[in-house]
């Protein structure tokens, strides 16, 4: 049965944590998805993971919702969240509800995300009113990185803490179905937990929160060592595709890839009828 936002809901109702983790493509979300995965993130986070960018500021609506559609295509039960990109949302309402449609439309997403609190909680209540789900990111937002200083956790002080709250429960307030809160104190994002009714998925936000999410270039150690303090590698496979790939390299360097095996047959009496009539020394004339 497919996951919905109402699956998300229901797992905070009695109590058991959701799992997430971001997805790009078919093969990969396919994997998730049949692994048991409860929600893809088509993360905004694709523009360095995938196409070699700096920041998630260069990012566009298309390629979101390139990356949208592939993941949708494989996501049998899992609920697919797709990012809203730099600049997508921030110029208008109108403007975040015309690309959240975008990405529900074109990308086939069942939920999109946008990063901000108070501020966008205009945008949040009309998107909503358009019957698409949004979950709220608070806490550090990678699209305002500049404005913040860096990737540095967010709420230690006593009115950053108060912010984020508040940011909380305005998003909650205005229809944000979930609230997905990164690098923040984890005492803070229980009390935020449990402040609110709707979902918090955390990210580097402890074990409070109702689910957790993940880079899965990150979780997979794709890079060499683990990229954040709050990631964890659950596999080497990073190491694995390098060896696999210089494995590669040598045996087909050394001639021994590829093998009998892996070739296809043909008959001999074919063969030595072509032979005859290509290799002449009149075949330059052909």
């Amino acid at each position: 049965m497919k996951n919905t936002i109402l699956t998300l809901q229901q797992r905070k109702q009695n109590q058991q944590k959701i799992t997430m983790l971001t997805a790009y493509d078919y093969t990969t979300a396919k994997l998730m998805d049949e692994s048991g995965v409860d929600c893809l993130l088509v993360g905004d986070s694709l523009g360095m993971v995938m196409l070699g960018y700096d920041s998630t500021v260069s990012v566009t609506m298309e390629d979101m919702i390139h990356h949208s559609k592939a993941v949708a295509r494989a996501a049998k039960t899992a609920f697919v969240v797709t990012d809203l990109p730099f600049m997508s949302y921030h110029t208008s309402v109108y403007d975040a509800v015309l690309n959240a449609g975008r990405l529900i439309k074109e990308g086939q997403a069942q939920a999109v995300k946008l990063e901000g609190g108070q501020a966008f909680c205009e945008h949040i209540k009309m998107i909503t009113q358009a019957s698409i789900p949004v979950i709220a990111h608070i806490g550090l937002m990678p699209q305002s990185v500049l404005a913040l200083g860096g990737y540095k956790v967010q709420g230690k002080d006593y009115q950053q803490a108060k912010n984020i709250i508040l940011d909380a429960l305005a998003v909650e307030q205005a229809g944000a179905a979930a609230i997905l809160l990164e690098c923040v104190p984890a005492v803070l994002a229980t009390l935020i937990s449990e402040l609110v009714s709707v979902p918090t998925i955390g990210i580097g936000a402890g074990a409070g929160c109702d689910g957790q999410v993940l880079v899965y270039q990150d979780m997979l150690s794709m890079y060499d060592g683990v990229s954040s303090k709050f990631a964890k590698s659950f596999a080497p496979i990073g190491e694995q595709m390098k060896q696999a790939f210089k494995q590669y390299c040598h045996e087909v360097t050394e001639q021994q890839f590829p093998a009998s095996i892996h070739e296809f047959a043909i008959d001999d009496v074919i063969i030595q009828n072509l032979k005859s009539e290509f290799l002449t020394d009149n075949r330059s004339i052909v």
